[in-house]
């Protein structure tokens, strides 16, 4: 994955270098803070794709962060990985009844969360797509979910299930570059054996398809693919 931004709260300063390190090398911007008070703040001001917060903190601690988080509608939408020390079952069983979506236990393997972080922003972004039915409207393009109909200047363009959900993908978040891996998993499902190499043709027949409008399309070198914003 590439571009998601993460915000990680924990207070012991060795646990935030050491999450940046990881998740910075895998592709992710980090941004850390160490209490309570901090992370709603900076959720709040940057909307982070996701926050990895720690339970024990001191002031406000993970559990009401999470709660502030979620009962806010500008912040509910924020998926939330818990990092938790054993034996706090009951606070993980009460984090996730408030809304969290996974958690590590502490000490974890830094694989381990890099995994766990991208199945949580995986499993988001597909339920989103499917939870979404909202007719997108850009650049005379009209994409309806609800009928899995395609205009382009009012004309209908056939697409193909996959192609009618890669349209829909980029073109519900123009200027967002998507993975090769992102749209796997929402065009076709997660874990859905598709290489890289066939996400490359399915744009190229899309791009076809939409004639004059398939250079919206556009290829972000390196990284994937976004709708023209």
């Amino acid at each position: 994955m590439a571009n998601e931004r993460i915000l990680v709260v924990d207070d012991e300063e060795d646990i935030l270098e050491l999450v940046d390190y990881n998740l910075t090398k895998n592709g992710f911007s980090v941004t850390g803070v160490t209490s309570g008070e901090d992370a709603l703040a900076r959720a709040r001001a940057d909307l982070p794709d996701l926050v990895i917060l720690d339970l024990m903190l001191p002031g406000v601690d993970g559990l009401d962060v999470c709660k502030i988080l979620k009962s806010d509608g500008k912040t509910s939408h924020i998926p939330i990985l818990m990092l938790t020390a054993k034996g706090e079952e009951a606070d993980v069983v009460t984090g996730l009844e408030l809304g969290a979506d996974d958690y590590v236990t502490k000490p974890f393997s830094p694989r381990v969360l890099v995994a766990r972080v991208r199945a949580v922003l995986r499993a988001r972004a597909k339920a989103s797509i499917e939870d979404d039915n909202e007719k997108v409207k850009i650049h005379g393009l009209v994409i309806d979910p609800t009928r899995y109909e395609a205009l382009v200047e009012g004309e209908p363009v056939y697409l193909t299930h996959s192609e009618f959900r890669l349209l829909f993908l980029l073109g519900r978040r123009p200027g967002r570059v998507f993975t090769r891996e992102q749209i796997i998993d929402n065009v076709h499902g997660f874990d859905y054996a598709v290489t890289n190499r066939s996400v490359d043709v399915l744009i190229a027949g899309l791009r076809k398809k939409l004639g004059d409008r398939g250079g919206l399309i556009e290829t972000v070198r390196g990284v994937g693919y976004r709708m023209k914003d």
